[in-house]
């Protein structure tokens, strides 16, 4: 299975990290219904094999899963091999 991830929610909508995201929005390749999950939950996908990606339209950045120094696990982009920001540029949903 692959997710498009078209959108963040970050409570309060301030912070600008990874960690701050709490829910993604994303729709199924192939189908047309958006649906919004708990950061844990896609994590826990991915991690199982699920592609998480973001897509301009015409290129896509795949998610990897990093955890940081406490132990909080979240998703980031990989573009050209380096982590880069994808998913914070992303509207709030």
């Amino acid at each position: 299975m692959a997710i498009r991830i078209t959108g963040i929610r970050k409570p309060g909508g301030l912070s600008n990290s990874h960690t701050a995201i709490s829910h993604y929005r994303w729709i199924e390749d192939g189908k047309a219904i958006s649906t919004i999950s708990e950061r844990k939950v896609v994590v826990d996908w991915v991690d199982g094999g699920v592609v998480a990606y973001v897509s301009d339209g015409v290129n896509k950045a795949y998610c990897g899963v990093r955890e940081n120094e406490h132990g909080t696990r979240y998703l980031q982009t990989i573009t050209n091999g380096k982590y880069s920001d994808n998913l914070l540029s992303l509207p709030e949903c």
